[in-house]
């Protein structure tokens, strides 16, 4: 099995993408007849297979597609327990208001460091099965300090991209205090988990916290190094996009629900919009409008967002082909937006492509074009997955 300290040169490849359109052919920078070359973790060369340098070892794609890894940009891995009865209950008609997010808080705290860490392990394990090589994971589960301290050393063991989300919603000891309970997000959790973190999120929604509370909290990030991220606009519309804009946050999640005038802020601004279509399916919630957000030119990502009460997938195909048939997103703009859309989200630009001196990084399709990710939904296409040019996934195994 070829590893990263070891050259390998990818070939016969059905359909490369390469999110290079200097490389290939438009934005997704397609090529044909391609090969590709793994050296040191990195993208060394790309080019016709006929001219492929020699290495030391050699992968026969067999006319599959390669792709890069997917960008996963918005996950919630540390928790305990499910949420499978609130799922049967809203599919009979119960309407989603985020009080459930209680349920995994009570779990969570009462499960130790290594129940947390088992569970990160297996959706992570379960998000790159799926073709997922960066994943972006939250806190937000805990609540009190010192539970969203060990979330995020638990995420910490997984990726580098950790998210402190203590705003998510007030817990139940501070019902009716939000005021009380941001004051000591910034006063005493921002601190004790801020070298440990890479991004500060808030909840700012109907049933979470406002625009002002929100903004107390990513402030208080802000002045402790983290990057924001906005939960926004998922249940109705509200100030979460334009509170992401002006303060400069990486990403603004859900947009479920937006103004012509928070379109206009996003497309002047250089704040993602990630879309998370399976949580509008999991909760039968209206879908963004992506025609509207791409028309305007805003930078869009997928997520799964896969979190147990609302979202409970790590599969980026699986929301590739809901983006084309309920997004109206084209195959190559959905495909987009899950890799190179997720590495903007990220602030990225080492993942998310294929070119020279990215991170090699890549998915093979059992099947000879991306288009299948949406031409055939549900189908498990991702054959194998590489992670820094190392085989970390092979479904033929």
């Amino acid at each position: 099995m070829p590893d990263g300290s070891r050259s390998t040169v990818l070939t016969n490849i059905g359909t490369l993408v390469t999110n290079d359109p200097e490389s290939g052919d438009g934005a997704l920078g397609v090529r044909h007849g391609a090969a590709v070359v793994f050296d040191g973790g990195l993208v060394a060369w790309v080019g016709d297979a006929s001219e492929a340098p020699a290495a030391d070892d050699r992968v026969d794609l067999a006319g599959r597609a390669l792709l890069p890894g997917f960008v996963e940009s918005h996950s919630h891995l540390v928790f305990a327990g499910e949420r499978a009865e609130e799922f049967a209950a809203r599919m009979s008609g119960v309407e989603y208001a985020a009080g459930g997010i209680r349920t995994t808080i009570a779990a969570t705290r009462a499960a130790d460091d290594e129940q947390l860490a088992a569970n990160v392990r297996r959706l992570m394990d379960e998000s790159v099965r799926s073709g997922s090589t960066t994943v972006e994971c939250k806190t937000g589960y805990g609540q009190t300090t010192e539970d969203e301290l060990r979330s995020a050393l638990v995420a910490g063991r997984f990726t580098d991209e950790v998210t402190l989300l203590a705003a998510h919603v007030p817990p139940p000891e501070y019902a009716g205090r939000a005021d009380a309970y941001v004051e000591m997000v910034c006063r005493d959790m921002i601190p004790a988990c801020a070298p440990h973190v890479k991004w500060i999120d808030v909840f700012c929604e109907r049933g979470a916290f406002t625009r002002e509370q929100s903004e107390a909290v990513l402030r208080a990030g802000v002045a402790y190094g983290l990057t924001p991220r906005v939960h926004g606009n998922q249940l109705g519309a509200g100030p979460g996009v334009r509170l992401a804009v002006e303060l400069g946050a990486a990403s603004v999640d859900h947009v479920s629900y937006v103004t012509a005038a928070d379109i206009d802020a996003l497309a002047g601004s250089s704040t993602v919009a990630t879309l998370l279509p399976a949580a509008d399916f999991c909760t039968r919630n209206s879908y963004p409008d992506a025609r509207a957000l791409l028309d305007a030119g805003v930078t869009v990502a997928l997520g799964a967002d896969c979190n147990p009460g609302t979202s409970y997938t790590t599969s980026l195909p699986f929301c590739i082909a809901l983006a084309v048939r309920e997004l109206r997103m084209t195959p190559e703009e959905a495909v987009w937006s899950a890799t190179a859309g997720g590495a903007r989200a990220l602030r990225r630009d080492d993942v998310g492509s294929l070119g020279v001196g990215s991170c090699a990084d890549a998915l093979a399709l059992d099947a000879p074009s991306y288009l299948h990710l949406a031409y055939r939904p549900g189908v498990p296409l991702v054959r194998s997955v590489w992670r820094g040019g190392m085989l970390v996934s092979d479904a033929a195994a």
